[in-house]
């Protein structure tokens, strides 16, 4: 059961070494952060029978040493939990993402909007499938709902843009 602390009230992104992104790609960062700040479902379940302390959470997400890595710190940033989650189980659904949204992006600028909205349902239907990874493996680490769990696929992905 979550409780109205169980949210995060700060995401911030480790880009060290990653290039810079393209406009679409910043502009994706920003719209998910955003959206998962305004509304989202953030608990840490108790952990070898240790109670965890409640949020609301800071989150910084990185990816260091080919491993995607959840740093969990409470509000006044004393460090609650680090994981590192392996990065094979997304590399497909994160190249799929990436091919949709760049078909989105040329459709936008050239077809009618029939064709765009085709375009959309797979994009979203490939996001869904990102977000149901991130839950899976997230299981007994983190408690998040869909919606969530969407938007930190969309930060997943910005890790993996190579520019």
């Amino acid at each position: 059961m979550t409780t109205p602390t169980d949210i995060l009230t700060h995401v911030e992104i480790d880009d060290t070494g990653l290039p810079a992104p393209t406009p679409e790609i910043e502009q994706e960062r920003k719209v998910a952060i955003f959206d998962l700040l305004e509304k989202n479902s953030f608990a840490l379940p108790a952990r070898e029978g240790a109670q965890v302390p409640k949020g609301p959470y800071h989150l910084y997400l990185a990816i260091r040493e080919g491993r995607l890595v959840f740093d969990i710190q409470t509000e006044a940033r004393d460090k609650v939990v680090e994981f590192h989650l392996s990065l094979s189980p997304f590399r497909q659904v994160v190249k799929d993402y990436f091919q949709i949204c760049a078909a989105y992006f040329d459709a936008v600028k050239h077809l009618p909007p029939s064709q765009i909205e085709a375009i959309d349902m797979g994009r979203r239907g490939i996001h869904d499938e990102g977000s149901r990874i991130l839950q899976e493996r997230l299981e007994g680490k983190v408690i998040v709902d869909t919606a969530t769990a969407r938007r930190l696929f969309t930060l997943i992905c910005v890790l993996h843009f190579k520019g």
